[in-house]
């Protein structure tokens, strides 16, 4: 499997006791803060095109995917980048993040890939954010798993339709749903990269080598391109001796593959929701927006 850092594929057989001994020297100090360096600042562009596709996938819910998408989207923007935000997630989430009422459109993603005559030019929508597009999802995408299935070609549909548009754009990040079904496959198909948000908390840790197993069998039999950008750690909150043992954890199985920004627990993201913004707009001097702009910095610098 290829990962950012050469980082071998048996390093994610991930043991599965939570003795005190693991990562005892993360009960010490912040692993993450350990970890900082200073980020190159990206060189502008003089053109844009074609874009980089990377999905944010976990089949775990709740680890921050979405959150994620958007602001590591709007950051990119920020840095000069045009970028496609699409939401192929039947809940709607990053939709109604960014403020677009998707439940109430005639036509979303899901028309997109199941009819021809629709392209993805047709159905994306322009943010309240200069250089920042989405393609909207909503329950109506439910039904394409279903349907697909009689497709030629299924797992392609997706990067067919992101053809028409590649060229407009410098990054293309795509939500995934919480689960490893057939838009998911769809999604790592079109990638080229992989970023997997991963809560400091056992259990999502202990999903990471079924979700890279996954990924290795479509990069064997549908996209030998892809690979993992990234790992990134969200929800942390170095106050707990557990959140520093998986981060610790997760940095002994997955070295430089684990980007060195985290995404520390604040009350700033679920208002950044309820707002339908970035937190780079909400709250652009906060330490999540910083924490964003640092991955945008790292996501360049691949």
């Amino acid at each position: 499997m290829a990962m950012r850092g050469d980082v071998a594929a048996p390093a994610v057989a991930l043991p599965t006791d939570t003795g005190p001994e693991m990562g005892a020297a993360a009960s010490r100090l912040d692993p993450a803060r350990a970890r900082v360096r200073k980020l190159p600042e990206p060189k502008p562009l003089t053109q844009h095109g074609p874009a980089r596709i990377i999905a944010m996938c976990n089949q775990k819910g709740g680890v921050g995917k979405t959150t994620s998408t958007i602001n590591l989207g709007a950051a990119l923007v920020e840095y000069g980048r045009r970028v496609l935000l699409i939401d192929l997630d039947p809940q709607g989430a990053l939709s109604v993040g960014l403020g677009v009422p998707a439940q109430a459109m005639d036509r979303t993603i899901y028309n997109a890939l199941m009819e021809r005559q629709t392209t993805l030019a047709d159905v994306r929508v322009p943010t309240d954010i200069p250089g920042l597009d989405l393609v909207p999802s909503n329950i109506d995408l439910s039904a394409a798993e279903v349907q697909l299935v009689s497709e030629v070609a299924r797992e392609q549909t997706l990067l067919r339709v992101i053809a028409d548009v590649r060229d407009e754009y410098d990054y293309i990040l795509i939500d995934c749903q919480p689960s490893l079904g057939l838009l998911t496959v769809n999604a790592l198909t079109a990638a080229q990269g992989v970023v997997i948000p991963l809560e400091c908390e056992f259990f999502s840790l202990r999903g990471v080598a079924l979700l890279v197993d996954t990924i290795e069998k479509v990069k064997e039999r549908l996209n030998p391109d892809l690979e993992i950008s990234g790992i990134l750690a969200t929800m942390y909150d170095s106050r707990t001796v557990h959140c520093r043992e998986v981060f610790s954890r997760v940095v002994e199985a997955f070295g430089d593959t684990v980007f060195q920004t985290v995404i520390h627990r604040t009350v700033r993201f679920p208002e950044t929701t309820v707002a339908g913004q970035p937190i780079t707009t909400w709250a652009p001097t906060s330490s999540g927006a910083s924490a964003y702009r640092d991955l945008a910095k790292e996501v360049l610098a691949l």
